[in-house]
C-alpha cells in the first residue's frame, strides 16, 4: 500500500493550478471577456503570458473573487 502524497492522494501527484483562456476564465466567473480582458490590462488580476496567449490561473481567480467578497453584517 503506498502513502498518501501531500494532498492526501494515494498517487503522490499533485493538482495542477489549471490555465484558463480568457473565454473560459469568463464562463469561469460568470462575466464576458471584455470584462477579463480589461482586468488583464489593468493588471488587477495575476496572468500568465505564453507566447503571444495570455492564460489565467484558476487559484488567481480564486483569489479575485475572495478579495472582492464582502462580509455580511
Amino acid at each position: 500500500m503506498s502513502q498518501p502524497g501531500p494532498l492526501g492522494s494515494t498517487t503522490g501527484l499533485v493538482p495542477r493550478d489549471e490555465l484558463l483562456t480568457i473565454g473560459q476564465a469568463g464562463e469561469y466567473l460568470g462575466t464576458g471577456e471584455r470584462f477579463i480582458r480589461r482586468l488583464v490590462a489593468q493588471r488587477r488580476i495575476a496572468y500568465v503570458k505564453l507566447g503571444k496567449y495570455v492564460r489565467l490561473q484558476r487559484s488567481a481567480l480564486d483569489a479575485f473573487i475572495e478579495a472582492g467578497r464582502v462580509p455580511s453584517e
